[in-house]
């Protein structure tokens, strides 16, 4: 062997961690603010559709004659069921290689499911009249329908925020991530309040509720137009490279350089193709660069592919996640347990604590109507909520460089439990609503700032690694992450679920439930001032 075609393994672990950096330091293009705009989409129709099942759950669970005692079952299944297996449907997208990518599978699947569910919901009771004459038997059938309805909607809804937001991750750089990310928190807010706008509206005196014979035949034809075109929108936004394939430099440079083309580019071994973009016909010219080097997004540089995460597995990883990760979950988890105490018992609220009505009265009685109102009004307040949250995902951007993300992080729990505080000493009417856009401020807080620092988080590996010159570490990905922190609402829910409606029937009063709100936000307050790490 000649002496210039000798390499030593010096040499050779040099040019290996090269490839190592250049992967790490890879970056998917920019984008602009119309594609994550259309990414944003599926969570306005995701929220009009929550919107409008909190306006009509109730009623309709009355309307079937589900039994009192069975509610709080109902609350518990799809959020056990949703801390069970989100984190490993998460683990499971990390490693999927579908040539439409590794979350828009998974994002259409449990798309379907919440239209089902939804469809189950508003129509369980109407499916059953119109196929069984046996009133008893109707009156079973139409529990059990619009309850499975309830859970698959519910399950789903929870389910298909953490591929999203891993899909966000994947195919943005880190400068649109927090614009993305902004963007989703601003749809949200807008989707929420559209969806209580509709829902408070007397459709059944109107000619499209004469005709369809329903008020709620005529929400879930608007519910489900609107998610599946908004749906639709957002799997059409940005095309994932599946896993395993790679671009070459150059092809790097022209996604990079025209993004409105990405997804038809030529590859060298077969065309990268994507469903969506069928429309786009034209192919991006590529010429070979004489360099064989190649990057990849999102590829594990571990070819090997592991197994379904069983839920022991899960519980491990969930355990073993570093100590930043593990202390984000841990605040979230405070968050939205504060958030949703109140927010679950909200109009329940202001119909008998601020109107003094009596939910078990009489439906003919005066102190039904009144509860009536003050639950149209508390429907209002939850309006104001959305539009806010809108609003302040907007301002974050401003307010950002100001006091950065752990003031951010900070001001949105101090917020709501100072709000939350006041509406327990002071349940009045007006001063209730007005504190609702308090109630926006910590929406928007818990759906764009832990994702943010999950996105800084991912940041830093990745440099330390390139500067470091190892691979990174798939074992854990993004998708095991964001799940990891949405599965948190899971655990709130069940937590509130079974705790919160104790804590009422103890107190006699809805009220203590603002009060233990408070309480829970302003512990949050010391969490995330003192445990949860920030990336300077």
């Amino acid at each position: 062997m000649s002496r210039s075609a000798r390499v030593s393994r010096d040499e050779l672990s040099q040019v290996r961690a090269g490839h190592h950096h250049s992967k790490a330091l890879a970056e998917p293009p920019s984008r602009s603010a119309v594609r994550l705009l259309m990414h944003s989409a599926a969570m306005f129709g995701r929220e009009f559709c929550y919107a409008v099942e909190a306006a009509f759950v109730t009623p309709v669970l009355l309307s079937v004659g589900l039994p009192k005692s069975l509610y709080s079952t109902v609350w518990l299944i799809s959020p056990i069921l949703g801390f069970i297996l989100q984190p490993i449907v998460g683990s499971a997208s990390d490693y999927c290689r579908s040539r439409w990518g590794r979350r828009r599978p998974y994002i259409l699947a449990i798309g379907i499911l919440l239209l089902l569910g939804i469809t189950l919901f508003l129509n369980g009771e109407a499916l059953v009249t119109a196929t069984m004459s046996n009133r008893r038997q109707r009156r079973i059938w139409g529990i059990l329908v619009t309850v499975s309805g309830v859970v698959i909607f519910d399950f789903s809804a929870d389910f298909i925020e953490s591929p999203i937001k891993a899909y966000l991750f994947d195919v943005c750089s880190h400068r649109d991530k927090e614009r993305a990310v902004q963007f989703h928190a601003l749809l949200t807010g807008i989707g929420g309040a559209v969806g209580y706008i509709v829902g408070a509206i007397e459709w059944k005196n109107t000619p499209l509720g004469r005709a369809l014979g329903s008020e709620y035949q005529v929400i879930y034809i608007f519910a489900a137009i609107i998610f599946i075109t908004f749906l639709t929108i957002h799997l059409c936004s940005i095309p994932e490279i599946p896993l395993g394939q790679e671009v070459d430099p150059q092809e790097s440079f022209l996604l990079e350089n025209n993004t409105t083309e990405y997804g038809t580019i030529e590859n060298h071994k077969d065309e990268l193709h994507d469903p969506c973009a069928d429309t786009v016909k034209s192919l991006i010219p590529v010429k070979k660069l004489e360099s064989s080097s190649l990057i990849t997004y999102n590829k594990p540089h571990n070819d090997k592919v592991p197994g379904l995460m069983s839920l022991k597995s899960l519980i491990k990883t969930l355990l073993r996640m570093p100590p930043q990760y593990r202390s984000l979950c841990i605040s979230h988890l405070i968050g939205w347990t504060a958030f949703l105490s109140t927010m679950l018992f909200f109009t329940d609220f202001m119909g008998q604590v601020v109107y003094h009505g009596d939910p078990f009265a009489e439906h003919n009685t005066t102190r039904y109507i009144i509860y009536e109102q003050g639950v149209e009004v508390g429907c209002w307040g939850l309006c104001i909520n959305a539009i806010f949250s809108a609003i302040y995902s907007y301002l974050q951007k401003i307010i950002l460089p100001v006091i950065g993300f752990k003031g951010l992080y900070f001001l949105g729990y101090f917020l709501f439990g100072l709000g939350t505080g006041l509406i327990g000493l002071f349940p009045n009417v007006l001063s209730i609503l007005l504190l609702c856009s308090i109630f926006g401020v910590m929406s928007s807080t818990l759906y764009t700032i832990p994702f943010n620092l999950i996105a800084e988080y991912h940041r830093k590996e990745k440099l330390e690694r390139a500067n470091d010159g190892t691979a990174l570490n798939e074992n854990r990905g993004k998708g095991i992450d964001c799940a990891a922190l949405t599965t948190m609402v899971q655990l709130a829910q069940i937590i509130v679920g079974a705790g919160v409606g104790a804590l009422v029937n103890l107190a006699g009063t809805v009220k203590v439930v603002v009060i233990t709100s408070s309480a829970i936000s302003f512990l949050g307050c010391c969490f995330v001032a003192i445990f949860v790490h920030y990336v300077h």
